[in-house]
């Protein structure tokens, strides 16, 4: 769909809400779930053998809801259990999103309990006033690599941050409609 309607906080797509559909070409290309249990049950039936990427965000539930007003409806336990009854069933790989936020999910506590669930870690890309978060350090983007690598043996990979210089990052598509107010009026 163009635009979303979960409403993440740190997300300028999501303050846009939804526009319209995609394409069903559009949505096969690439498929992300951020949380909604029904979908991520019904995705293994409908289009098996696609990997998954679930956006958590975050190891705790109250903080889920903080960043993700949207997690209210979906209990972190439950979402854990449907990603597991999915990779139980598929076998395919499961991409777990964490954006990273300074001082609010990226503390070496939250490393260790997200190592105690499951990653891919993103750097927050900046959204400028949309926002009240800003990125995090790289050096607590490694201690937390390092964390879920030496202490709880996963896997995880930082995602390289591309396409910042034009706002096209992750987390900063937004449809800018210019203000018409401001626009030269001709006879």
């Amino acid at each position: 769909q163009l635009g979303c309607k979960m409403g993440c906080n740190f997300c300028a797509t999501g303050s846009m809400g939804f526009k319209n559909n995609l394409s069903s070409g559009e949505i096969v290309e690439q498929l992300v779930h951020v949380g909604i249990i029904h979908a991520i049950n019904k995705l293994h039936n409908d289009l098996p053998g696609l990997n998954l990427a679930f956006s958590l965000h975050a190891p705790a539930q109250d903080i889920r809801c903080q960043i993700m007003p949207a997690a209210r409806a979906f209990p972190l336990g439950k979402l854990m259990d449907s990603l597991q009854d999915y990779q139980s069933k598929s076998l395919q790989k499961i991409f777990i999103e964490y954006i990273m936020l300074d001082g609010v999910n990226d503390e070496e506590h939250h490393a260790h309990q997200l190592g105690k669930l499951v990653v891919n870690l993103i750097p927050f890309n900046s959204i400028g006033t949309l926002s009240q978060f800003k990125p995090t350090s790289e050096q607590n983007v490694s201690n937390f690599h390092k964390i879920l690598w030496g202490t709880y043996h996963i896997r995880t990979t930082v995602r390289k941050q591309m396409g910042q210089d034009i706002s096209g990052a992750c987390g900063q598509l937004v449809v800018n409609i210019p203000d018409k107010s401001l626009a030269m009026q001709f006879p």
